[in-house]
């Protein structure tokens, strides 16, 4: 829950602040606003990595966060299928078990057939959509997403925002930074930095 939160630097004005909102597992909520209004420090805030300098945070039931970088990494050799299944691994699957698992999500992220391909020969769409893949698989109770579409051509960035509903499946609480309006229109809510600065 986020009870009139705002940030700012130093002595200047602040970046936002009077953001309010309560967000719900199972809930994709944008949050919005012009380059530099301070949508990846709300981000931030949000998990707890960053003291709001107004307004109080209240994370219950968060345990696990994961956080989906703009500009999708993994180990370039590494078989694309790997990047997913290590999750299930960690959690204490077996080889074979994991490997399904990871390719059902593969499969619901649009990556059937991709994975015997090393990460390095993943288009960007394809990369990003890994990225978010391998988020699932985490099951994390906040997930936060910061401008997945910004690197993207419009194919591609089509295809990441089908899969943005999808990623509360599991039941988290999801968070997509954005100011591609396809990207917002596919989250439940937003919250608009631009309206409360």
């Amino acid at each position: 829950m986020l009870q009139e939160v705002g940030h700012g630097w130093g002595a200047g004005p602040p970046l936002f602040d009077g953001v309010s909102a309560t967000l719900r597992p199972g809930d994709v909520t944008a949050i919005t606003g012009p380059s530099g209004s301070g949508k990846s420090t709300l981000l931030s805030i949000i998990a707890g990595w960053l003291a709001p300098t107004l307004g109080k945070v209240e994370r219950i039931g968060i345990s696990r966060t994961h956080w989906v970088f703009q500009n999708p990494y993994g180990q370039p050799r590494r078989k694309t299928l790997d990047h997913v299944s290590y999750p299930f691994l960690a959690r204490g699957l077996k080889r074979t078990a994991a490997d399904a698992e990871a390719e059902v999500l593969l499969g619901r992220f649009g990556l059937e057939g991709r994975g015997d391909l090393p990460f390095a020969n993943l288009s960007g769409g394809e990369a990003q959509r890994l990225m978010l893949a391998r988020a699932a698989a985490t099951r994390p109770d906040l997930l936060l997403v910061d401008e997945p579409t910004a690197q993207l051509d419009r194919a591609a960035a089509r295809t990441v925002n089908d899969v943005l509903a999808g990623l509360a499946d599991a039941g988290s609480i999801v968070l997509v930074a954005s100011h591609d309006a396809d990207t917002i229109c596919a989250c439940k809510t937003s919250i608009d930095l631009g309206a409360v600065s």
